[in-house]
């Protein structure tokens, strides 16, 4: 895998595992019972943009850690993928 392939794996993977990531940790307005006027009950009570940060880029790496694995080490490469209508 060249480098330039590996960096775009990894921002993709990046991507990917943020919106997953996004949801962990937050509490409502309505949970804290602070509801701003103006907004809506679910919208967050505050913030940690680092901390979502950090733990995205912790879980991206071992995603992508397994992603490189199986591409360098195993044999297996995107070609290996079955493609619909095969």
């Amino acid at each position: 895998m060249s480098l330039g392939s590996a960096v775009a794996i990894y921002f993709i993977v990046w991507w990917v595992t943020l919106f997953m990531v996004l949801p962990f940790g937050v509490r409502t307005q309505a949970e804290a019972g602070d509801v701003v006027p103006g907004a809506p009950a679910s919208a967050p009570e505050k913030t940690s943009i680092t901390r979502i940060v950090v733990r995205n880029t912790v879980l991206a790496t071992i995603v992508f850690a397994g992603i490189y694995w199986v591409m360098v080490y195993s044999g297996w490469s995107i070609m290996d993928l079955p493609l619909p209508g095969q």
